[in-house]
């Protein structure tokens, strides 16, 4: 198989314990322990908002359970990759946090790595910044990050909004570091292309909403099933910044999505969205679900550990049929 194609920039310590390359994205109110476990044991990197425990205690709990639950495996499981939202206000303790715990990766994003490379750096540890756009790419390569998670077009959450193929290879012609694609990967066929298009990862997040380990709702499982991509809607009204959101559950929540605030500001959102006891509106993420254009390829509720054979099998596949073998 083409050598170039298969070689992995990513550390041989973390691509050796890899079934298939993917990440089971950090997604809010939906990745916990349960899916992180069940992912990792399946050869898939688990990640999730460290902001998805409760409080520092809780997240020091999570990291103990899941690195315990790797412990009792009879061979290494795939790394857990913890998310750090750089602006939220415990930025500071759930890196302490991370650090006493020795994580191997973590994913930077919503504000500048810089802040958190150096000390991650010092336990040996890969950090992969999300970007939404070539200029932040830049200033997270020069940030000091190690890698970079592509948010385009057709993410779910937060999201970006340029092509995949024009970011990967603009950013590829510039930066040999590990790239993971974000954005509208539903299978393994289209994770073989994210690494034809010279991508070391790919990130699924959707599809993993709607598995049984997933700490969604059922509702939100069905309503994932049950939509296609032409239901996702990308709006500023939750948040103060794109996101893709489902439309059927925005009429759920008795909101036209016709006439939503698309110029809202960042504190105003959180005001009526944010989920606090002086919320005006229904919860974003909680009332108001996210799902990429991946929404599509959702067609079950499976467990995350069927899942990931059915991507391995489509991605070894989809490879032997793009690259011709020699002998």
């Amino acid at each position: 198989m083409n050598a170039r194609v298969q070689r992995s920039r990513l550390p041989a310590a973390i691509a050796s314990r890899l079934v298939v390359p993917l990440v089971a994205a950090p997604m809010f109110s939906v990745s916990g322990v349960e899916l992180v476990t069940t992912v990792c044991r399946s050869g898939a990197i688990g990640a999730f908002p460290t902001v998805n425990a409760r409080s520092v205690e809780e997240l020091d709990n999570w990291l103990t359970r899941i690195d315990h639950d790797q412990a009792q495996l009879d061979r290494p499981a795939a790394p857990h990759c913890p998310n750090l939202i750089i602006r939220h206000p415990r930025i500071t303790d759930d890196l302490a946090c991370l650090i006493r715990h020795k994580v191997e990766i973590v994913i930077t994003s919503m504000g500048p790595p810089s802040l958190v490379t150096d000390a991650l750096h010092e336990i040996g540890c890969l950090v992969l910044a999300a970007v939404p756009s070539l200029r932040h790419a830049e200033k997270a390569i020069r940030a000091g990050a190690d890698g970079l998670v592509l948010l385009t077009a057709g993410a779910g959450g937060h999201t970006g909004w340029a092509n995949p193929f024009a970011f990967v290879r603009a950013v590829r012609a510039a930066f040999d570091g590990p790239i993971a694609l974000a954005g509208g990967i539903s299978d393994g066929i289209a994770l073989a292309a994210a690494r034809l298009l010279g991508c070391d990862l790919g990130y699924m997040g959707t599809r993993f909403i709607a598995t049984r380990e997933s700490m969604a709702s059922p509702s939100y499982r069905e309503m994932l099933v049950a939509s296609t991509l032409d239901d996702v809607v990308l709006t500023k009204a939750f948040t103060g910044l794109e996101v893709s959101m489902l439309r059927p559950s925005i009429v759920a929540a008795g909101l036209d999505p016709s006439k939503l605030d698309e110029a809202i500001s960042q504190p105003h959102a959180a005001q009526i969205y944010g989920g606090n006891d002086s919320s005006e509106g229904p919860r974003r993420w909680v009332d108001i679900w996210s799902a990429g254009h991946s929404v599509s390829g959702v067609s079950s509720i499976v467990s995350a550990a069927e899942l990931i054979r059915e991507i391995a099998g489509q991605y070894n596949e989809a490879l032997l049929d793009a690259i011709p073998q020699t002998r």
